[in-house]
């Protein structure tokens, strides 16, 4: 009779990844978190990347507008109508100058009754940094008249032109850049707490609940998206001050951007729910909310962040065409669709094309948001 064959088994604890044999780069990445990865991951889209710095800038200027603007908001130069750009240049018959801009020298023509600007070559109007001019009221907080540049003195410095009332358009952008980029975060934020909220129940609880929910969705889905948003921006009072105005359009954006994402959450938690550790989490006695926001949507958190970064840009766009038709913000409120606004005749766009420069913040911001949205979508699944 044989020997019965023996076992040997080690009483070491079960390590499936042999320490010894991990390079220091492998053991870093074992060992990383879930958010160190994805950051990871993100870096080495570079267009991602180009784009977050961009939109980091973008907002950026939000906090400091005043400062960076070389003139205020509602400054009027009526000498320099309709003025062209200024070119910066740095040298002066073969000198160095340093940043500087030829004065403005101006004629009417009596046969087209256009104003005519040439450069002025005996004057050298040096730019100013860090210096004192027009006023303004920080935040409407403080008075301060502190620039980042300004003209010389008794001189001009309209780097991207100016408009119908003499108003430096450098300037306007910018505040414009304050309404037209928080706009969009202020709707997705509405958007994305009724979506998630009522897509989560829907998906969630199913019956009647899903029913109604669908149903809402699907009138709301098959209203036209423009003149819906044009009905009710038109609905608004005429009384009411810029900020309600301004809040009012937000509302409304926010109001109806959220079935999209709604029906999204909806669709993957009625999947989700029967997984296994939804099932277990719900016998244990978690409570629904729980379960949808520790468990549920953390599953498909690549589509929300692609959601996210495709409605913003989204609402730029819709408050940009609403005050471009007259029905969004108004003056005094500026944003890039109350400054397009004022480019509609064809005047505009034959004669003083750098009126219709709001736009390219607009191509900008909408690329720069798509962009990062491709690099975050990616990032968020990182074992993909």
């Amino acid at each position: 009779m044989s020997k019965p064959l023996q076992h040997y088994i080690s009483s070491a604890p079960f390590n499936p990844v042999d320490d010894e044999a991990l390079t220091p780069e492998q053991e870093r990445y074992y060992l990383a978190s879930q958010w160190k990865m994805m950051w990871w991951r993100f870096k080495k889209h570079k267009l991602a990347v180009i784009a977050g710095i961009v939109l980091f800038l973008s907002y950026s200027t939000i906090f400091l507008t005043e400062i960076l603007a070389p003139y205020n908001l509602h400054s009027r130069n009526s000498d320099f109508i309709y003025a062209p750009p200024q070119s910066i240049r740095f040298f002066h018959n073969g000198q160095f100058e340093g940043p500087f801009v030829y004065g403005l020298k101006y004629r009417l023509n009596m046969d087209t009754l256009k104003r005519e600007y040439t450069d002025d070559l005996t004057k050298v109007e040096k730019i100013r940094f860090f210096c004192s001019g027009d006023s303004y009221k920080f935040w409407g907080m403080f008075r301060a008249n502190v620039h980042l540049v300004c003209p010389s003195k008794n001189g001009t410095l309209f780097i991207l032109g100016t408009d119908r009332l003499g108003r430096d358009m450098a300037s306007r952008l910018l505040y414009g850049g304050r309404i037209s980029l928080t706009i969009g975060l202020i709707g997705i934020t509405i958007s994305f707490l009724l979506g998630i909220s009522i897509g989560g129940l829907a998906g969630y609880f199913g019956g009647w609940i899903d029913n109604v929910v669908q149903r809402v969705i699907e009138i709301l889905r098959s209203l036209p998206e423009l003149p819906l948003w044009m009905a009710l921006s038109a609905a608004l009072p005429a009384n009411w001050s810029p900020i309600w105005i301004y809040f009012g359009i937000t509302i409304i954006l926010g109001l109806l951007d959220w079935p999209g994402l709604a029906r999204a959450v909806r669709s993957k938690l009625l999947a989700l729910r029967e997984e296994d550790y939804a099932v277990a989490a719900r016998l244990m006695g978690a409570r629904p909310s729980h379960i949808i926001a520790r468990h549920l949507l953390p599953n498909f958190m690549s589509h929300l962040i692609a959601s996210a970064t495709l409605s913003v840009p989204a609402m730029i766009l819709g408050e940009t065409a609403l005050s471009f038709l007259g029905l969004g913000l108004r003056p005094p409120v500026t944003s890039w669709g109350v400054l397009l606004a004022e480019a509609q005749n064809i005047e505009a766009v034959a004669l003083y094309p750098w009126l219709l420069l709001p736009m390219l913040p607009v191509i900008v911001t909408v690329l720069a948001f798509n962009f990062l949205g491709d690099g975050l979508r990616d990032a968020a699944d990182p074992y993909h």
